[in-house]
């Protein structure tokens, strides 16, 4: 047995498994050639971001063009900045908002596949077997420095401005002995287990990157650490066996991971693996006093996905919208094909931006109008139910005690061939239908200023007589017109613009008055379905009020 043998056998003599082992019991995945392997990997550090549902939708999209499998890796192994609920909060909101998980967490408690566990905590033996690999292999050692060593190195370097970190000459137990380390130990001392890296910075790496293209990096030569004092690894140990052995194709991250490509390409090819491809996803960005920024969970309360569904937004929607941000050419696809699946979009990695596209909140509500404008009003009023139990529940019991008479509110312009777009989001949709509630009706006797209060008064009288509530639509405005001369109003909207001095008004002016009575505004959907939902007596009743408080 040679040094580095004893070495491994001193540090890791409770892993009896070679890696073979482990190499065998998650073999290549049986998919068609093509199919990408991808994965988002979140750390229960906080709730869920706006970046990590980005990401995971361009993972989801990438899967699904080439009949892949899109899993998630809970990437739980710093446990002093782990938040009570973060998993919960991370995969209920994927899951909300639409995005199918095939494999890993597919609920808060529920793992499922074959490539487990899918939560790193429940790894640790498994990335101690390839620690003491590379040990045996002279690879990888113990290092026994404390905080406060580290930290008098980094100030010396600071201080002569030398690049900071663990390297050369400061590595200072990069040829420990055996029995120097065995004394340490146990002398009680704990230790990390440190990468014994070959690389050398004055030499360049070459990255055929998925998203970005060539880039040229300078090779590792830093003696990273692999395993914790604790035997749990950081990020980069843990993401090259994760990704290995979970037969991981593409890792599409955030391009805050770029400078660490060349630590992670070393360790898979000392690890004897074939390094994923490599595809780094610039970050969402916004306009701040003219200038671009990243977004931030600090400053903007759209960095935190909970804000979309606590405003109403539907998971349709922010999906739509965040697809046009993944690619310029969603948009065209989306108005060529508007009702396909989105699954059927070709979607092609190299045509995202490398600079970080902009967030654009009017651009949401835009692409949420016509989604929500898109749905019949059964889906809309039951989908208007879920938000309000949840998020309004004044709201709720009004829109719940009635439900026929709710689900007969939003079908007015909406089951046709051009629905109007006048949603956007839930939480628009109180003001929207207030005049249809009294709980939330509140009166507004507006009427136009060039027809003064006599003639409104006499035109809502001679109406109240003549109002019928199964009239047609045509039926309906033929009653006001019929009411136009006697009033002094012309029936013919181009007779009052050819002779303005003959009348009052038109037939038009006449309904917009009957449309403040009876709504309180001056522009509603169809005015004779709003009656014939509110009924005859409530709408006499709105007319006399009128009449009354002018």
């Amino acid at each position: 047995m040679n040094e580095f043998e004893r070495m491994a056998e001193l540090l890791f003599s409770h892993i009896d498994k070679e890696p073979e082992y482990y190499e065998n019991l998650y073999p290549e995945r049986n998919l068609k050639e093509g199919a990408r392997v991808v994965r988002i990997a979140p750390s229960p550090t906080g709730y869920l971001h706006l970046g990590t549902l980005f990401m995971s939708l361009v993972n989801r999209t990438c899967a699904d063009s080439t009949g892949g499998i899109f899993y998630t890796r809970i990437e739980d192994t710093d446990k002093k900045r782990e938040i009570e609920g973060g998993i919960d909060d991370i995969i209920n909101g994927l899951v909300r908002f639409g995005i199918n998980i095939d494999e890993g967490f597919v609920t808060p408690t529920e793992q499922k596949g074959d490539y487990g566990p899918y939560k790193q905590s429940q790894r640790a033996e498994i990335y101690q077997c390839f620690a003491k690999k590379l040990v045996k292999e002279g690879f990888a050692y113990p290092c026994f420095c404390t905080a406060e060593e580290l930290s008098a190195v980094r100030e010396k370097q600071e201080a002569n401005k030398i690049r900071t970190g663990y390297h050369g000459e400061f590595a200072v137990h990069r040829n420990i002995t055996v029995d120097e380390a065995k004394a340490l130990i146990d002398e009680g001392k704990p230790y990390v287990v440190r990468l014994k890296s070959p690389g050398n910075e004055e030499n360049r790496i070459f990255v055929d990157d998925g998203i970005k293209g060539k880039i040229e990096l300078p090779e590792n030569d830093e003696d990273f650490v692999l395993l914790k004092s604790d035997g749990i690894p950081t990020y980069h140990f843990a993401h090259a066996v994760d990704d290995h052995l979970m037969r991981t194709t593409h890792v599409i991250r955030g391009d805050e991971w770029l400078s660490s490509v060349p630590k992670h390409i070393q360790l898979f090819k000392l690890l004897g693996f074939k390094p994923p491809k490599f595809c780094h996803v610039a970050p969402i960005m916004k306009l701040d006093n003219g200038a671009k920024r990243k977004i931030s969970k600090r400053k903007d309360p759209e960095a935190a996905v909970h804000y979309f569904a606590e405003e109403g937004f539907d998971a349709k929607s922010v999906i739509e919208y965040l697809m046009t941000v993944a690619s310029s050419e969603f948009e065209d696809w989306r108005r060529a094909n508007p009702d396909a699946p989105r699954e059927n979009f070709k979607f092609n990695l190299k045509k995202m931006s490398v600079s970080g596209a902009l967030f654009d909140g009017d651009k949401l509500i835009d692409v949420s109008k016509n989604v929500v404008s898109s749905m019949d009003s059964e889906t809309v009023v039951a989908k208007l139910l879920d938000w309000a139990k949840e998020f309004d529940g004044e709201f709720y019991n009004i829109l719940s005690k009635d439900k026929e008479y709710t689900k007969a509110v939003f079908a007015i312009d909406r089951d046709c061939a051009k629905p109007r777009k006048d949603i956007a989001k839930w939480n628009e949709a109180k003001k929207y239908c207030s005049y249809f509630f009294s709980e939330l009706y509140t009166p507004c006797y507006e009427f136009p200023e060039h027809i003064n209060a006599d003639d409104v008064k006499a035109f809502l009288k001679k109406y109240i007589g003549v109002y019928c509530e199964t009239d047609t639509k045509e039926e309906w405005f033929g009653r006001i017109k019929s009411l136009c001369s006697d009033l002094g109003f012309a029936a013919e909207t181009k007779e009052y613009k050819a002779n303005k001095e003959a009348y009052k008004g038109s037939a038009g002016d006449l309904s917009t008055i009957l449309r403040i009575a009876v709504t309180g505004r001056r522009n509603t959907p169809d005015l004779c379905s709003i009656m014939q939902v509110l009924g005859k007596d409530e709408c006499i009743k709105r007319m006399n009020d009128a009449i009354s408080n002018i």
